[in-house]
């Protein structure tokens, strides 16, 4: 017998465990939008017989898409896993929540997530004095306003500052921006580590005014 010439060899290929060919059929089905925002998956027992696997293996599916932020479940008799709602605003609260463990976990300091949230606010100001709206405008300066008849004491103190610079990231157009702005500002909380005296609030009130006039006149070279 002769050994047989030529490239006759095999490839191996990758074998998906079932939990892994489930997940993948779920997340194309909404990727794909066969299931809409908001829209009820089949129950867990259905879903079984039409995939061909055990409950469990569906279980153990759900969980991970869940943990992917694709679905979200509501528990009681009413209740079943729903495709959520995957926007910038959804992100947003997803980069907070994935920031605030790790800075928990101290995988990261705090000084590295404040550094990129002022790199990061120098182009949302830029982009916000092109294309703010009025509405945005009367916003910030309803925070400003507030911020000047503030005590050292208010509690609010931290949350103006955040609604501030948020609405600025949102006015600048970039929705991916403002979910970055807007989570960074929210875990580090700039203003709550300030050694606020009365002159260093009336020095960031200023600073405050002084953007808001600069994206009011559209003046992006002063924001």
């Amino acid at each position: 017998m002769t050994e047989a010439k030529g490239d006759k060899g095999f490839n191996a290929t990758h074998v998906l465990r079932p939990r892994q060919q489930v997940e993948d059929q779920i997340r194309q089905a909404i990727l794909s939008g066969r299931f809409a925002q908001g829209d009820k998956l089949p129950p867990e027992t259905d879903l079984a017989v039409q995939l061909a696997v055990s409950r469990p293996t569906v279980r153990e599916a759900l969980r991970s898409l869940s943990e992917a932020g694709l679905i979200h479940k509501v528990p009681g008799a009413t209740g079943g896993s729903f495709v959520k709602s995957v926007n910038h605003e959804s992100l947003g609260k997803m980069l907070h929540e994935s920031m605030s463990n790790i800075l928990r976990l101290g995988t990261l300091d705090i000084e590295e997530v404040t550094s990129v949230r002022r790199l990061l606010e120098i182009p949302a100001a830029r982009l916000a004095a092109d294309h703010r709206t009025d509405e945005h405008v009367a916003l910030m300066d309803k925070v400003v306003q507030r911020q000047r008849t503030t005590t050292l004491d208010d509690p609010d103190i931290p949350e103006l500052d955040a609604t501030f610079h948020s609405t600025i990231a949102e006015a600048s157009g970039n929705r991916l921006l403002a979910a970055f702005v807007g989570s960074l500002h929210l875990v580090t909380r700039p203003a709550s580590f300030l050694d606020v005296t009365p002159e260093v609030g009336r020095c960031t009130v200023r600073q405050h005014m002084a953007i808001l006039r600069a994206i009011e006149s559209m003046d992006a070279d002063s924001a």
